[in-house]
């Protein structure tokens, strides 16, 4: 993991003014060559007003620890840097490193309130102290990077701030049909969409729509370590098969059936339909007794 030094930024910086966000973007490649790698999800976001509702939806105070992801050449970055105490960015590609620096600095001085780190995210440990995740992310890691944060890391976030795929952001937030991206979130947030983002909003446009998905994060998750693993165990059997009701699945269980009705659970519904709290409920039940239950 290579970490560049910190280097010096004053706060009374004036930024290019918003509207000419896209232009400066587009220049700024052109003048430097830079192609852009789909295969690593490099969608640049080129809209000013969608930029600042990411800015202003992860409410960002000048004590907070911000954590972006994939800052690409720093348009994000730059807004960042102005309305927080440190910005840590972690950027896979490594030709984005000094382009980010310079970006950055094209009307302002180096700052002092920035780490960039040339890594893979998905290996790098999130910071103990408390921080904020903002960042507009390759989208194919949504995923394992919800399951990083919390729970692969020493410290969940306070909040997360994304820029994704409409289509998944609609399914975190889809409580009435979930899917196990809904319930690993509502253990540890609350999720809500902010804005929804057009493809032409982006240089290159990818072919998906996008949506800023904001999570407040809980002081702590919905319940103990020992319930979240089994959480995670008995979803993966039941969403494994999640056409087939509860009684072919959990209901196949030694007892299963006698605990489901324990935890007051139709054995006729189909996972999808079961709440954070009923979730919760069953995997103490289930989870008193599983010495003869598959893993």
């Amino acid at each position: 993991m290579k970490v560049m030094s910190l280097y010096s930024y004053r706060k009374h910086c004036q930024a290019l003014p918003m509207a000419d966000l896209a232009q400066e973007i587009r220049q700024f490649c052109s003048r430097h060559g830079l192609k852009l790698n789909t295969d690593l999800g490099q969608h640049f976001l080129t809209d000013a007003s969608v930029l600042q509702r990411i800015v202003e939806a992860a409410h960002l105070t000048t004590q907070d620890h911000v954590v972006e992801i994939g800052p690409g050449i720093g348009a994000l970055t730059r807004e960042l840097l102005k309305q927080s105490k440190h910005v840590t960015a972690i950027e896979l590609d490594e030709r984005m490193l000094p382009l980010l620096m310079q970006f950055v600095t094209q009307h302002t001085d180096a700052p002092t309130n920035l780490t960039l780190i040339h890594e893979n995210a998905l290996h790098v440990p999130f910071p103990k102290d408390p921080y904020k995740i903002v960042a507009n992310i390759p989208y194919h890691i949504t995923s394992p990077l919800l399951r990083h944060a919390f729970l692969e890391s020493a410290t969940t976030p306070q909040s997360m701030t994304l820029l994704i795929q409409r289509e998944v952001a609609e399914k975190i937030c889809d409580t009435e049909n979930a899917g196990l991206l809904t319930i690993l979130v509502g253990l540890f947030g609350t999720p809500n969409i902010i804005a929804l983002v057009p493809p032409q909003s982006f240089l290159p446009p990818p072919k998906v729509d996008s949506a800023v998905l904001h999570i407040e994060c809980f002081s702590a998750p919905l319940t103990s370590t020992q319930i979240l693993n089994e959480i995670f165990r008995l979803t993966k059997i039941a969403f494994g098969q999640k056409r087939k009701m509860l009684r072919n699945t959990l209901g196949a269980f030694p007892g299963g059936m006698e605990r489901l009705e324990r935890a007051s659970v139709a054995a006729s519904r189909r996972p999808q339909t079961l709440s954070i709290a009923e979730w919760i409920r069953l995997a103490e039940i289930f989870g008193e007794d599983r010495s003869h239950d598959p893993s």
